[in-house]
């Protein structure tokens, strides 16, 4: 079995169900008492979401590539950003380490793919909905169209995440707020919508919609433990 790396704390609560998804999976894959081996580095996240306000993703590069060394250091195989947005700076990090990042855009798009669905929605941090880093890292590599909420919309969308998600609040109002952007999303051509930030699963889950969701945590999760077990031998 392969040592998954993870960079987590941002914010802690996605990155307690990842660990929850990632051992849940090596478990139903290997039976019995098995669990993930996982290298995990948790930032503060106080001191990246500073950043990302300023604009000062280069500085969030330098952060992230002293945690993604410290990883690789600790003997992991690969490495999971357990954030969508700061993919942004995944290509600064990758340059400085020698071990592959599994990146979340890819395991979504391919998750997309095996169900044929060619135009979606994406929900997730304004960076992640306004920038070109994460649409198209999916658009520009697989025959997907990837559709964002009008400007309004994503203001909801991410004031939500940052000042109630990522504090661990869930709210019924924000709820029936998301609800109405994925319904918005799905009237205009969307035949499915990302769940494009880790937290985003802690307030909307499937039983709340009938439009498919594609919860990204759970998608990269799972990846993780395919590729931890290639050629695993059970013996």
């Amino acid at each position: 079995m392969k040592t998954i790396g993870m960079i987590g704390g941002m914010s802690w609560e996605s990155t307690l169900n990842y660990y929850k998804a990632i051992n849940q999976g090596v478990k139903s894959a290997l039976g019995g008492l098995h669990s993930a081996k996982v290298c995990l580095y948790s930032v503060d996240f106080a001191e990246i979401e500073t950043l990302q306000h300023q604009g000062l993703w280069q500085q969030t590069a330098l952060l992230l590539t002293e945690a993604a060394k410290a990883v690789e250091a600790g003997g992991a195989d690969f490495l999971l950003i357990c954030t969508n947005t700061m993919h942004k700076v995944a290509d600064e990090i990758q340059a400085e380490i020698g071990i592959p990042i599994l990146h979340i855009a890819d395991a979504t798009a391919n998750a997309l793919l095996a169900d044929g669905i060619s135009k979606v929605g994406l929900l997730g941090t304004r960076f992640t909905m306004e920038q070109d880093f994460y649409k198209h890292r999916i658009s520009d590599n697989y025959p997907i169209e990837v559709m964002v909420p009008n400007t309004a919309d994503q203001t909801i969308v991410h004031d939500v995440i940052y000042q109630e998600l990522c504090l661990g609040q869930i709210n019924e109002q924000s709820r029936q707020a998301y609800l109405m952007i994925i319904d918005k999303l799905f009237a205009q051509g969307a035949e499915a919508v990302i769940l494009g930030c880790t937290e985003i699963a802690l307030l909307v889950q499937q039983q709340h919609t009938p439009v498919p969701l594609y919860d990204t945590t759970l998608i990269h999760a799972n990846s993780a433990v395919k590729l931890a077990l290639d050629n695993h031998d059970e013996t």
